[in-house]
């Protein structure tokens, strides 16, 4: 791990992401689970700079997901879809909408969706720009349900970014909460929009730039528009080095702060 650490310092700075031609995404898949992506919006903001986007429609009630159309349930998804792709344009983008006709989205509806992104779609990350109240997580089979889901994914290797709540004197929201097996990420306002933070706080450890480019509400200082932005930091970092586990990508994140 030294070595790398060794390499990456000269290359994984804000500059070098920015402009290392090689920290651009490629080779790695990344799901938005969210409320769906327009892609119409985004073929007409990126052209042919980005891959096609594929994707389907979950709910609690259906074993596989309904097939994804190009259609958002909502904006918010494409604004944070918008964000990974201005990081990291090369990535391999799937949508995972979990909110669909109904405007809603359940605990199971997350599971599935998750374990839908493992293991049929095989992404390398997934961004969670959305949380489970600590309320609906009262019942103790869904809480655990949940952290089995996202442990799964770590022993599967996969980086899961999750966007902390927003400030709220009363709730907390999952799965954020159960860091460390996720990058748990609070918002911040940095001048580049590829600085990053490390300072823990309660059981999230990360802040990342809380404004987004694209949609009615991305000027809004926002925890899901920190999340997708440390999304697509971690894609550049996985597009230079494929072979690093979530453990390594987090402590290579953690370094690059206190390297600088």
């Amino acid at each position: 791990m030294a070595d790398v650490f060794d390499e990456l310092q000269a290359l994984i700075t804000p500059e070098r992401l920015l402009h290392d031609p090689r920290a651009h995404g490629e080779g790695v898949s990344v799901c938005v689970l969210d409320s769906g992506v327009e892609r119409a919006v985004l073929d007409a903001k990126f052209g042919d700079a980005i891959k096609h986007i594929a994707g389907g429609i979950f709910s609690a009630d259906r074993a596989e997901p309904l097939p994804y159309q190009g259609h958002q349930s909502t904006p918010h998804g494409t604004t944070v879809a918008d964000i990974i792709l201005t990081q990291a344009p090369k990535v391999q983008l799937f949508s995972a909408d979990v909110f669909g006709p109904a405007g809603t989205c359940e605990v199971e509806t997350v599971i599935k969706a998750l374990s839908w992104a493992y293991d049929k779609w095989k992404c390398k990350i997934i961004n969670l720009s959305l949380g489970v109240t600590e309320q609906k997580l009262a019942q103790l089979p869904k809480r655990q349900a949940l952290l089995r889901t996202i442990e799964e994914g770590y022993h599967k290797d996969v980086v899961i970014v999750a966007a902390a709540h927003n400030d709220h004197p009363f709730t907390r929201s999952y799965p954020a909460m159960f860091a460390p097996p996720i990058l748990s990420v609070d918002k911040k306002l940095f001048g580049d929009p590829l600085a990053f933070a490390y300072e823990q706080r309660d059981q999230i450890e990360f802040q990342a730039h809380g404004r987004g480019y694209l949609g009615p509400f991305a000027m809004e200082p926002a925890t899901s528009w920190a999340a997708p932005h440390l999304t697509g930091i971690a894609a550049r970092l996985l597009s230079l080095r494929p072979e690093l586990k979530p453990f390594e990508v987090k402590t290579l994140l953690y370094w690059l702060c206190r390297a600088k």
